[in-house]
């Protein structure tokens, strides 16, 4: 495939090592009876410049016309039609510039279309929504940060259910909101990538400057574009990015597109390695039953996750140690057991997530599970928030006599405990059983600062 314009147009393409390996794991990794392949889904987050387009075309011109499907059906998708052809003009000048795509293959290469007479396979771009009834053999979302929701990528995940070895790329930049489907499968990636869940279909690739990373050094940008010096002009990223330097209102824009980094005013709050090195196997009732505990509680609505966490406290050459020992976790059946939710379903086979009958929380199971707990440990007070839990908790406090307080969901009344416990992890005094849905919870909270330094936060899920 040659590339499309500029100084080598006519050239042939030359892989580099990411994109060998990015290839490798998408088509390498195939069930040794049926040849079909391991991974449904490809996620690659790469900065401007590296040459993802002409990279998703040969994708998209592979499984169209190479890869043994009849009728095969690959659509390149965007939110406009100029980001839909920033995929398929390459496409398009590939078949267009190698005489032997079209005269040994067949291929026919139209306006905004690319079709093989003899298979009956075709590759288009799309714009926000494919057709309804289309029988996805491949689908490319480019720049996926631009999508507000999710329809086109559900539209065409439904349409590739019909074929057994379809595949769905997205390929895109970081971009300026978080409250997209695209920052969404970020986090999946990043969750399974950590080892937090399991998706065994889903393949993944991230390439971003680490927040820790000084993000004026050329080490930002060696980490974040594995193209650097080759389609990336190295000296050019470095003039941009003295004068993001020197113009702090062009800073958001360089950290966006060219060090992969999402510019919102949210983070992820805590560090996912230094949680893990926090997991202490030998961590069992036993060792803290006749310790200090309290239990705290965040009770939802009757249809969303509700947990009660059991926390001990040991001081140990005068600074406090934390033990998190098994959290209680709830949620109805029927949200365990949508098509969608395979984590829960996992977890509640574990016995980590409790499946309460119905389509909706059963209180009364979480106030005898408290119960349980109070009978059996050294528990001071009893944590809520009156929002979900005011009963809930006035009825466990007056059955045990166990005092409960309240905590309200503000800034300046979590943020001094979100620090402590921050602190408690990175110094080691935090100790946890390596629960699957506490570390999940974990890894979803966003935090922000305050105008008064406190740290704001919220959740994704």
């Amino acid at each position: 495939m040659p590339h499309e314009k500029g100084t080598l147009q006519g050239q042939r393409l030359k892989l580099e090592d990411w994109q060998v390996f990015i290839l490798a794991s998408i088509f390498g990794w195939v069930d040794r009876e049926t040849g079909v392949r391991k991974y449904r889904e490809a996620f690659v987050l790469v900065p401007r410049g590296n040459g993802k387009s002409p990279f998703a075309a040969i994708i998209g011109l592979y499984l169209a016309f190479f890869d043994g499907e009849p009728g095969a059906e690959i659509y390149c998708g965007a939110q406009s039609e100029k980001q839909a052809l920033e995929v398929f003009r390459p496409a398009k000048a590939m078949v267009e510039q190698v005489d032997a795509l079209r005269t040994r293959f067949g291929i026919t290469p139209a306006t905004k279309s690319l079709y093989q007479t003899s298979t009956r396979s075709r590759f288009e771009p799309v714009i926000r929504r494919v057709r309804d009834g289309a029988s996805v053999y491949g689908a490319i979302l480019d720049e996926f940060h631009e999508a507000l929701d999710a329809h086109q990528y559900d539209a065409f995940k439904t349409g590739a259910n019909k074929r057994e070895n379809s595949l769905i790329l997205i390929i895109s930049t970081a971009g300026s909101t978080t409250e997209g489907p695209c920052h969404s499968k970020q986090k999946e990636i990043e969750q399974v990538l950590d080892g937090i869940i399991e998706n065994d279909r889903l393949f993944g690739v991230i390439y971003m400057a680490d927040p820790e990373v000084d993000w004026t050094s050329r080490e930002a940008l060696v980490m974040a574009n594995p193209n650097l010096g080759i389609s990336n002009i190295e000296e050019s990223l470095l003039l941009d990015q003295a004068e993001a330097v020197r113009n702090p209102a062009k800073q958001n824009t360089f950290r966006c597109k060219h060090l992969n980094q999402w510019m919102t005013a949210s983070s992820a709050w805590m560090n996912t390695q230094a949680w893990q090195t926090c997991y202490d196997p030998d961590l069992t009732e036993d060792a803290v039953k006749d310790l200090a505990c309290w239990i705290g509680s965040d009770l939802a609505s009757k249809l969303d996750l509700s947990a009660t966490v059991k926390l001990f406290r040991n001081d140990i050459d005068g600074k406090p140690h934390y033990y998190c020992i098994g959290p209680r976790c709830y949620l109805p059946e029927a949200r365990v057991n949508a098509p969608e939710n395979q984590n829960y379903q996992r977890w509640s086979k574990q016995d980590q997530l409790a499946a309460t009958p119905g389509s909706s929380i059963d209180y009364a199971m979480i106030e005898a599970d408290a119960l349980a707990d109070i009978a059996q440990f050294q528990v001071r007070e009893l944590a809520y928030d009156a929002r979900y839990a005011d009963q809930w908790s006035q009825r466990v406090s007056e059955l045990s006599g166990v005092t409960r307080v309240e905590v309200p969901p503000s800034p300046s009344i979590l943020s001094p405990a979100m620090k402590e416990l921050e602190a408690a992890v990175y110094d080691g005094r935090f100790h946890h059983d390596g629960g699957a849905v506490l570390t999940w919870c974990m890894s979803n909270v966003l935090t922000r600062e305050t105008a008064a330094g406190n740290s704001d936060f919220g959740a994704t899920t």
